[in-house]
C-alpha cells in the first residue's frame, strides 16, 4: 500500500463512518473503482483507532461527565446514559460474534449487493421526513431497538450513522439527542472490534508490510476527516438535512448495480 492509497482508504473510512452512507459500503466501493486492496489488519486497526480518538474529541465534555460520574459512584443521568449505550451495543455484539465469519463473506467485492443495500440506507434516511417529533428521551426500550439498528450496519452498505439516527427519529427521539446517542454508541463496537483485531494481528504468523508513512498517512487522514464528519453531522442532524444523503446513496446505488450488470 503506497501513501495515496493510505490517504485515500483513511479519509474514506473517517468520512463515511459517521455521515450516513455506510463506511463498509464505500470501502468495497473504493477498492473496485480505484483497484485498492486493503488486506493488511495493522492498517485497519490504525484508522478504526483514529476514527475512535475523533469521537472522543467531538464527545470529549459528555465524555468526562460520564467519566466523572462513574469514579463518584453516583446513580445520576450520566450513569444511567453509560448504561443505555452499553446495553445497546449488546445486540451488535452478539451478532458479531456468532456470525463473524457470514458477515466477512459479504465483503468480497460484491458491488451489486452493496449497491442494494444503500438503496435501503437512502430509504431509511428519506422516511426521516415524516418522522415524529416529539422529543422523547433515550430510555431502556428506545436504547434496544436503536441497538438492533446498529446490527443493520454489519451488511456493507447499510449505514451505521444512517440506521440509528433514523430509527431514533421514528421513535419520536429529539434530533439532537438522536445524534449524541447515535455517535457515542458507537465507541463500544469500535472499542471491541479493535480489540479483537488486535488479538487477531497478535496470533497473524505474517508480518505487516506496511511503511511507517502509509500507517502515519492513513492515521491522520481518517482523524481529520472523521472529525470534520462527525462535527458536520450533528450539524445536519439539528437542521433535518437528511434527505440530501437519501439522494446520494440512492445515485451511488444505482450506478453500483449498473456498473456490475454492465
Amino acid at each position: 500500500m503506497d501513501l495515496l492509497q493510505a490517504l485515500i482508504l483513511g479519509i474514506i473510512q473517517g468520512l463515511t463512518e459517521f455521515l450516513p452512507v455506510s463506511s463498509s459500503g464505500h470501502l468495497e466501493l473504493g477498492a473496485a473503482v480505484f483497484n485498492l486492496k486493503e488486506e493488511n489488519l495493522t492498517f485497519s486497526i490504525i484508522v478504526h483507532g483514529a476514527t475512535f480518538l475523533s469521537v472522543l474529541v467531538v464527545f470529549r465534555k459528555d465524555i468526562i461527565q460520564i467519566i466523572n460520574s462513574l469514579v463518584r459512584f453516583r446513580w445520576d443521568d450520566e450513569t444511567k446514559y453509560l448504561l443505555l449505550l452499553m446495553l445497546s451495543a449488546i445486540p451488535v455484539g452478539v451478532v458479531g460474534v456468532l456470525f463473524k465469519d457470514s458477515i466477512e463473506g459479504l465483503f468480497e467485492g460484491r458491488i451489486a449487493f452493496v449497491g442494494s443495500m444503500l438503496l435501503i440506507t437512502s430509504l431509511l434516511l428519506f422516511l426521516t421526513r415524516y418522522a415524529p417529533k416529539k422529543g422523547e428521551k433515550i430510555n431502556v426500550k428506545r436504547a434496544i431497538i436503536i441497538g438492533l439498528a446498529q446490527t443493520l450496519a454489519v451488511l456493507p452498505g447499510i449505514s451505521r450513522s444512517g440506521a440509528t439516527i433514523s430509527t431514533a427519529l421514528y421513535l419520536g427521539v429529539d434530533r439532537v439527542k438522536a445524534a449524541r446517542f447515535s455517535f457515542l454508541m458507537v465507541l463500544i463496537p469500535i472499542f471491541g472490534a479493535s480489540f479483537l483485531e488486535v488479538l487477531s494481528l497478535h496470533n497473524a504468523q505474517e508480518p505487516s508490510t506496511l511503511t511507517t508513512g502509509a500507517l502515519v498517512t492513513g492515521a491522520v487522514a481518517a482523524f481529520l476527516s472523521g472529525l470534520f464528519a462527525c462535527s458536520w453531522m450533528i450539524k445536519i442532524v439539528k437542521k433535518g438535512k437528511l434527505v440530501w444523503f437519501a439522494a446520494y446513496c440512492a445515485i451511488v446505488g444505482v450506478i453500483s448495480i449498473l456498473l456490475y450488470t454492465i
